[in-house]
C-alpha cells in the first residue's frame, strides 16, 4: 500500500500572527490530503515559551494521531519547551511502512540564542546507529533531527559572515559526518531543518542504499511542506503540499517520481 509522509520544520510559532495562520492552513491541507504521517524537525516555537507550545498543540490537534516531532534550538530558549517535545536523546517510532528515528540534536548551550549550533555525543551516535539497525525489512528508514549534518549556506548576511570566519553558532553538526557514516547503508532519509531555505544532498550515491539528506526549509515562511509517497521501503514520488498565496487555500503540488523512478531535482 502506498502511503504519504509530510515534512515540516522551523514553524517559529510566536514570532508573528502570520506564522500561526500559515500553520493553520497547512494543517487543513494535510488533513484534506489524508497524509498518513507528519514530521516536524524542530523550532516549533520561537522563544521556547509554554504559550507558543500550546498554540502548536492546538493548531496541530487534527494531526495528533500521526504527528512526530523533534526539538530545535529555539525550543530550548525561554521555558525550555524542548523537554515536552521529546524525552531522551534517541527514540524510535514505528508507523505502517515507516521506521522513524528521532534524534535530539540540541544541547545545553542552546539556552543562549547566539549559540544555535547543535551537539551530538558518542553515546548519541551509538544509540542512533542501534535505532536504525533495529528497522525491519520493507520499512522506509528515516532519521529526524533539527540541525544540518553537512555545510549549508547561511540564511542571511550575518550567518554567511559567521560561516566565513568559522564561528560555531551557524555551523553544521560537528558529528554530522560521523552520524551519516554510522547509518549509511541502513537509512533512506535524513530529514532536518535549522536552515530556512530548502536543500537536498544525496550521500553514498553509488551505494545500493544511498542516504538522502533533505532540509524542508521554514514551512512557516514558505507556506508549504515537503511530501513523499512510499511503499515497501522505497520512495515512489515527492512534491510539496501547501496553501496558495493570499487566500491560504490548501493546494497539493503534483508529485514527481522519486529515486525509484526518475531522480527528482533537488
Amino acid at each position: 500500500m502506498t502511503r504519504t509522509l509530510a515534512h515540516l520544520s522551523d514553524l517559529h510559532l510566536g514570532r508573528s500572527e502570520d506564522d500561526a495562520a500559515t500553520l493553520r492552513a497547512l494543517v487543513v491541507a494535510l488533513v484534506e490530503a489524508r497524509v498518513d504521517q507528519v514530521v516536524v524537525t524542530g523550532d516549533v516555537t520561537h522563544r521556547g515559551r509554554m504559550e507558543e507550545l500550546a498554540t502548536f498543540r492546538r493548531l496541530t490537534a487534527p494531526l495528533a494521531d500521526r504527528l512526530t516531532v523533534v526539538p530545535g534550538n529555539h525550543d530550548r530558549l525561554g521555558e525550555d519547551v524542548a523537554r515536552f517535545l521529546m524525552r531522551g536523546r534517541v527514540a524510535v517510532e514505528r508507523r505502517e511502512g515507516l521506521h522513524l528515528v528521532r534524534l535530539d540534536s540540541t544541547a545545553p548551550h542552546n539556552r543562549r540564542i547566539i549559540d544555535s549550533h547543535g551537539g551530538l555525543s558518542a553515546e548519541d551516535l551509538a544509540a542512533a546507529g542501534a535505532a536504525v539497525e533495529a528497522a525491519e525489512p520493507g520499512e522506509l528508514v528515516v532519521v529526524l533531527l533539527h540541525h544540518h549534518v553537512h555545510p549549508l549556506p547561511g540564511d542571511d548576511l550575518w550567518e554567511r559572515l559567521s560561516d566565513l570566519v568559522g564561528l560555531p553558532w551557524t555551523a553544521e553538526l560537528a558529528a554530522g559526518r560521523a552520524l551519516v557514516e554510522r547509518i549509511a547503508g541502513r537509512c533512506d532519509l535524513v530529514l532536518h531543518g535549522h536552515r530556512h531555505v530548502p536543500a537536498e544532498l544525496t550521500l553514498h550515491r553509488d551505494a545500493a542504499r544511498p542516504v538522502r539528506v533533505v532540509n524542508a526549509g521554514s514551512s512557516a515562511s514558505l507556506g508549504r511542506a515537503r511530501l513523499f509517497t512510499h511503499a515497501a521501503g522505497r520512495i515512489l514520488g515527492e512534491g510539496w503540499i501547501g496553501c496558495s498565496a493570499g487566500s491560504r487555500r490548501p493546494v497539493v503540488l503534483p508529485l514527481r517520481p522519486g529515486p525509484s523512478g526518475v531522480p527528482a531535482a533537488a
